[in-house]
């Protein structure tokens, strides 16, 4: 069975679904592997290191969706490539399920599309197979030192016979995989950090890192809400959203960094800073907008560029910042990638990977396929929202 890897059909776009040792891991399994030519070389993979590690090169992503029955992609497929697809072939990526103009076509076409951000994460077994928290955890790191190269001064106190250099004031509104990534790397540099969640259960994993809690006074009832269900579930109250942008309002007009994390599988952004907060904020001061790319948790963001407001503020946009990162973030997804395609074989008849006869085994009451599952059958699975 072929495994196809297909270059990022996009300028913006430097990681690549499979590296050249997760290529060796799936010959290892009885796998061939074709892969587009140059699809790596922004991840610093050239074709060389591909075939020394057993793998095929493609001249088009035509020639490898021809060859293959499952294509890997770090994005979408182009349109280009969806054309040649067949029934039974399988797709693998980070599609964007919920945006993703293309679902008709897959179905059409037969084929069975995986988007890897709908893995379940509450699931132990699936946890080697998250790319939403693999990627999610470099994009906190790296937000942080985009944070310190535009803020015009140093993130750590500084003791000198000319004065006293404070420190940065950082808050990270949202505190997730990232925000606790920006929050641990940021205290690393020096920094006093704040952090604001809506859930108010990240508050022990907060002050964990040595950043702060930016309290919000709620009821007993919604306190036993938000405790019942993890923080996930509940909606709070008019009053308590008033009463927590009051308090990321009051923050921000002292803080010198902003890093934004919050995002929601197909959905816009939600909005975190409008434009009286940022009217209030120092100048000099820099936010970091990493869900630029979705619509943004800073009003006036635009995906990758850096606004400056009228009172001095910088708005920089990070689209995809895992891409700023392209080597690393590539080993980390093609781990999570060559982890969930093991779950798509059948059990080996023999240990001999010579005589291995690999074959889909594909089923959709799994917990795992069937929650990726986004077109099947002929049929697009995935839920409207």
């Amino acid at each position: 069975m072929r495994i196809g890897v297909i270059s990022a059909d996009s300028a913006s776009e430097s990681r690549v679904a499979l590296t050249p040792d997760a290529v060796k891991k799936l010959l290892k399994l009885g796998f061939e592997v074709v892969i587009q030519s140059g699809a790596g070389q922004a991840s610093y993979y050239a074709d060389e290191l591909y075939q020394a590690a057993g793998a095929d090169i493609a001249n088009s992503s035509a020639e490898v969706v021809t060859q293959s029955q499952i294509i890997t992609t770090v994005n979408d497929l182009p349109p280009a490539a969806t054309e040649h697809l067949t029934s039974g072939q399988v797709v693998i990526g980070m599609l964007d399920p919920y945006r993703n103009s293309q679902l008709d076509t897959y179905a059409a076409k037969g084929a069975t599309v995986f988007a890897m951000e709908l893995l379940p994460r509450t699931l132990s077994r699936a946890q080697n197979m998250d790319v939403l928290s693999s990627q999610a955890n470099l994009a906190g790191y790296k937000a942080v030192l985009l944070a310190a190269n535009e803020y015009s001064r140093p993130f750590p106190m500084f003791m000198t016979s000319a004065g006293t250099v404070k420190p940065a004031k950082v808050v990270i509104l949202g505190v997730g995989v990232a925000g606790l990534q920006a929050i641990a790397t940021a205290k690393r540099l020096g920094a006093v950090v704040e952090a604001s969640d809506l859930r108010p259960t990240a508050r022990e994993q907060v002050e964990s890192l040595g950043g702060k809690w930016l309290d919000v006074p709620m009821s007993a009832e919604e306190a036993e809400t938000a405790k019942s269900t993890g923080g996930y579930a509940w909606t709070p109250s008019e009053q308590y959203v008033k009463d927590q942008a009051a308090v990321v309002d009051k923050a921000l007009s002292n803080a010198d960094i902003v890093i934004t994390t919050a995002q929601i599988p197909g959905r816009q952004a939600p909005r975190l800073v409008h434009q009286a907060t940022l009217a209030k904020m120092k100048a000099g001061s820099v936010l970091i907008d990493m869900a630029a790319g979705t619509g943004g948790n800073v009003e006036g963001s635009v995906p990758d560029e850096t606004v400056t407001t009228p009172n001095g503020v910088r708005i920089v946009g990070a689209a995809n910042i895992p891409s700023m990162l392209a080597a690393q973030s590539s080993d980390l997804y093609a781990n999570n990638l060559v982890n969930f395609i093991t779950t798509l074989i059948a059990p080996a008849a023999t240990d001999d990977a010579s005589a291995k006869t690999l074959a889909l085994n594909l089923d959709m009451n799994d917990e795992i396929q069937g929650a990726l599952a986004v077109t099947h059958d002929h049929q697009v699975r995935l839920a409207k929202r």
